[in-house]
């Protein structure tokens, strides 16, 4: 039977699908004894990863190998061995050797920051070359580890040759029937691959760190490609609109609001009572700050001592939850207060030029509003999506994207305002006194501003200006985390002696957790973040200790200031959540959750769901009989969401 699969001329196939299925072998393995605490290890369970491992690894070489033996098929005997036919061989098999090395190394430097194999997030940092190349630069000695892959790449080769492989190849008289049943071979393996089989058919064990080991890296890198975003209604439990639109408004709806817009709509009035106030507003998103980092939360490593004390002045949110896992992500929550749609965010998403975001409330205000990121804001589309919804733009713009065109006004952090800079751009220091230059000009403007500030310091690799905290840079995210701790004391030290400060509110939320890796499908305790209102006039420091969303947070400061304005907000102002209305909206790239006290109900793309208890205890959940209202209102929140960004719904109509 090999002889038939494996002629002569098919030698290198032979060798190749060798080589790449035992490296495959060597990650899956690496894989599985690196998290073998978080395994439910059985011996079944181990044949199941590995067995139906090896066919994901073999349906992902067979997009390889099948093209190969196109060519191999279709080249006439009397070329076998002719130049150019050695030289397209060795510079093909050489190179694709090499690239298979490098994804399996990658795979492990992945597999260490998120503990998944290849996904989305590879996907959208595969567009974005330069930040990425430089993080891993900065994070890893890159020379050596191409030096190493260039090394192997060499060996493999020789050994393929003392093996005669290349020999037997070039020279041999194999005619086109004696090809034609291994070239099918790897054709029909292809196809019915490609058609039968989808990624998310790995994920069949309840533990999620067994399904990621049974997928194969590189099949999941293009798979994440192809479904980047997901259309709600064709992967997910629906209902009939005028249903889910009809409970929607009841959800959104508060004390002394009155819905304005139609049947389809969450158009309403939001009524404040007394007056309003107008202060300055600076918004701050923490980098990666999770809620167990901060000494309130049983921390006593203090690696944020001045976030630990501010908390403690403020009005202090004790219970809210990120609605995903990434920046953009929590940008997207905190600027369109709406859940997670399936997919990429919605600021990466076409068509996401004036919606109705909090800069929108902030303009009927008459505020100015300015976006600053320390980095090149062209990754992850941030820039365009805040620039095309009315922010001017503060970031450290690079040379050879200078001719973008922008609505609104672009600021470029200067060379001579940087004392260090990584991978992602400048320290959150160099930040924040660019936030300070520029709030002392809008001060004079005579103009309430609103400033939208990301930082990006507590980010890999880690790197920070020298001297500032003790741990070394680049040593371990605790040095990262106590340094965006003391750029922000030191940001807000220099704020307090501004003419400004007084009358300037700072609304402070972290964007995602640091680890969203778990057992079940969502990890609830890789949720829960930082997030409370500094300066706030006449309000005393509190607790508020209710189940909350960051799509909330800025309803909730437009109540402390009294505002009455038009809302198209999935949020609500917290303080006025009854204990029914406290709920918090939390998902990933497919699974669609909705956290109330300690039920939990997780949408799917596969038209499924499930119901749990989540014991926060232990951090466990565990499968309990569907409540059909609790379905119903979960379907209510996702599928309105994406029916209103994807028909307009939540543009400005002037």
């Amino acid at each position: 039977m090999l002889k038939i699969l494996f002629p002569k001329r098919f030698s290198l196939v032979k060798t190749f699908a060798a080589t790449f299925l035992a490296f495959a072998f060597i990650i899956r393995l690496t894989l599985y004894f690196w998290s073998f605490s978080e395994i439910d290890f059985s011996f079944l369970n181990f044949i199941e990863i590995f067995g139906m491992g090896f066919l994901f690894d073999l349906g992902c070489l067979s997009y390889i190998l099948a093209f190969y033996s196109i060519y191999l098929l279709l080249l006439p005997t009397k070329f076998y061995g002719s130049k150019v036919d050695k030289i397209l061989t060795h510079i093909t098999y050489a190179l694709v050797l090499f690239v298979m090395m490098f994804s399996f190394l990658a795979e492990l430097t992945f597999w260490e920051e998120y503990q998944k194999r290849f996904n989305f997030i590879a996907v959208d940092y595969l567009l974005y070359t330069y930040e990425v190349v430089q993080n891993i630069h900065q994070s890893y000695p890159l020379p050596l580890i191409v030096g190493v892959l260039i090394i192997v790449t060499y060996f493999s080769i020789k050994i393929a040759k003392r093996k005669n492989a290349f020999n037997a190849t070039f020279n041999n008289t194999n005619s086109f029937l004696t090809k034609l049943v291994p070239a099918l071979f790897w054709i029909i393996v292809l196809s019915s691959f490609h058609l039968n089989v989808k990624n998310s058919q790995a994920e069949k064990f309840s533990n999620q760190y067994e399904n990621e080991i049974t997928k194969s890296g590189i099949y999941s890198f293009f798979a994440a490609y192809n479904n980047n975003e997901l259309n709600y209604n064709e992967f997910y439990h629906t209902q009939p609109l005028d249903n889910v639109y009809k409970s929607i408004r009841k959800l959104v709806l508060a004390e002394n609001d009155s819905l304005t817009g139609n049947q389809n709509s969450i158009k309403r009035t939001i009524v404040n009572e007394g007056k309003e106030q107008l202060p300055n507003v600076i918004f701050i998103g923490l980098e990666s700050v999770s809620a167990e980092f901060m000494e309130r939360f049983g921390n006593e490593k203090k690696l944020v001592p001045t976030i630990d004390s501010l908390a403690k002045e403020s009005v202090f949110f004790t219970n809210l939850q990120a609605t995903g896992t990434r920046t953009i992500r929590g940008m997207e929550a905190i600027a369109l207060c709406i859940p997670p749609t399936p997919g990429r965010s919605i600021v990466k998403r076409k068509n996401n030029n004036n919606l109705f975001t909090i800069g929108e409330v902030f303009k009927q205000k008459g505020y100015s509003r300015t976006f600053f990121y320390g980095g090149d804001g062209h990754f992850d589309n941030m820039n365009i999506f805040f620039a095309n919804n009315g922010f001017d733009i503060v970031d450290r713009k690079k040379k050879h994207r200078f001719n973008e065109i922008f609505p609104t006004k672009r600021t470029q952090i200067t060379d001579n305002e940087v004392t260090f800079e990584n991978a992602w751009g400048v320290c959150d220091g160099d930040l924040y006194t660019k936030v300070l230059k520029e709030a002392d000009s809008q001060h004079n403007q005579k103009q309430p501003f609103f400033n939208f500030i990301m930082t990006s310091s507590n980010h890999k690799p880690y790197s920070y200006p020298d001297g500032v905290v003790d741990i070394p840079s680049g040593k371990n995210r605790n040095g990262a985390l106590n340094y965006t701790d003391k750029a922000f004391q030191q940001f807000l030290n220099e704020a307090k002696n501004k003419p400004w400060f007084k009358n300037t509110v700072f609304v402070v939320v972290s964007d995602h957790c640091a680890y969203s890796a778990g057992r079940s499908e969502i990890n609830v305790q890789s949720y829960h973040v930082p997030a409370f209102i500094y300066n706030l006039q006449n309000t005393n420091p509190i607790e508020v200790n209710k189940l909350s969303s960051q799509i909330d947070i800025f309803p909730t400061l437009f109540g402390y200031l009294n505002w009455t304005y038009e809302s198209n907000f999935f949020g609500k102002d917290i303080t006025k959540m009854k204990p029914k209305d406290e709920r918090a909206l939390i998902a990933n790239h497919r699974k669609l959750g909705l956290l109330k006290g300690d039920d939990l109900l997780i949408l799917d793309s596969h038209n499924n769901h499930k119901f749990y208890n989540w014991n926060s205890k232990n951090n466990e959940l565990t499968v309990k009989k569907t409540d059909s209202l609790f379905l119903n209102e979960t379907i209510s929140y996702y599928q309105t969401a994406f029916d209103l960004f994807k028909n307009e719904g939540l543009k400005i109509k002037h």
